[in-house]
């Protein structure tokens, strides 16, 4: 193959690893925080910036078609690192793209068929290397993959809606959520953040951040389920604001739940996000348990999101 198009190739192969890594891109980000979503703008996307980040955030497809994509591409390079080579790999055919691809392939997977194998200085010197980086490419990915099936992770249901209602003779935002595994978190606590935007009196506009006193607020043992109160008298962020005045505001709630999975016995935390108009004012949650005719309890979580207009 002429120097000429070897190099035209090498740069073709070049310009789609960038493409296929996502560097020099700059694209924008959805984010769902707690002032609703939001669009990140003007960051430079390079996956070597945060390889980690990126390598544990994006979907299961994702990861595998990238490693893919860059393992495919890794053997082209060096393929084309071996064809500039005079004959460097014996029992390739001359001229033979491919011979070299999967010679290439053979290397970096360490299976080494036998049927060809490097037959000059230059092909052993080439093999070292690639070799090298193979080594170093099946150590990372085998960490990145282990990384990702051990990160803990609790399943927890939480309910779609909020409800306000009164509750031991004071209105009070009640939140529902489950344990979907029903397996032990010792130690859980929760915590409450409201986001609201105001106006500053110089006619600025902030989003605060204000954490929202909780009863009830620790479970030594959350395995069922678990309803957080939060009591809105005259100390509560909430306190005398309508429907309305809520949804003015873009009120949102933030709940993080954090505590000891016994399985695993590793930390695990799960984050919910509530708008203004998912509060259900005026309405209770449907009982999810119920006693059968032998005295055994049941909880149906299919009625876990269910609310009901309240009697009191």
């Amino acid at each position: 193959m002429a120097p000429g198009k070897i190099r035209k190739r090498l740069t073709w192969l070049y310009e789609r690893a960038l493409d296929v890594l996502g560097i020099r891109r700059s694209r924008p980000r959805v984010l769902n925080l707690g002032a609703g979503t939001i669009i990140t703008e003007g960051l430079e996307k390079n996956i070597w910036t945060d390889f980690y980040f990126n390598a544990m955030t994006v979907t299961w497809p994702t990861f595998f078609g990238s490693l893919a994509a860059i393992f495919f591409f890794f053997n082209l390079l060096f393929a084309g690192v071996y064809n500039l080579g005079q004959q460097p790999i014996a029992n390739a055919k001359p001229g033979s793209f491919w011979d070299l691809f999967f010679f290439s392939v053979e290397t970096t997977s360490t299976v080494g068929y036998g049927d060809m194998y490097p037959q000059s200085i230059y092909g052993h010197v080439v093999a070292t290397v690639e070799n090298f980086f193979g080594l170093v490419s099946l150590a990372v990915m085998t960490g990145l993959v282990f990384a990702r099936f051990s990160r803990p992770r609790a399943r927890l249901i939480f309910a779609k809606s909020p409800v306000i209602a009164v509750h031991n003779g004071a209105p009070t935002l009640m939140v529902r959520l489950a344990n979907a595994r029903n397996n032990f978190i010792s130690d859980a606590s929760a915590k409450l953040w409201i986001v609201m935007t105001s106006t500053s009196p110089e006619g600025r506009r902030h989003t605060s951040f204000q954490p929202m006193r909780l009863e009830r607020y620790e479970n030594p043992v959350f395995a069922l389920s678990w309803v957080l109160f939060h009591v809105i008298d005259e100390n509560s962020q909430l306190y005398r604001m309508s429907a309305a005045d809520i949804v003015a505001a873009e009120v949102n709630l933030v709940v993080s739940i954090s505590g000891l999975d016994e399985t695993s016995a590793q930390i695990v935390h799960a984050r919910y996000r509530y708008g203004a108009l998912d509060l259900r004012h005026g309405h209770e949650f449907v009982d999810i348990i119920r006693v059968d005719d032998e005295g055994m309890r049941h909880i149906d979580y299919a009625k876990l999101h269910d609310t009901r207009p309240a009697t009191v």
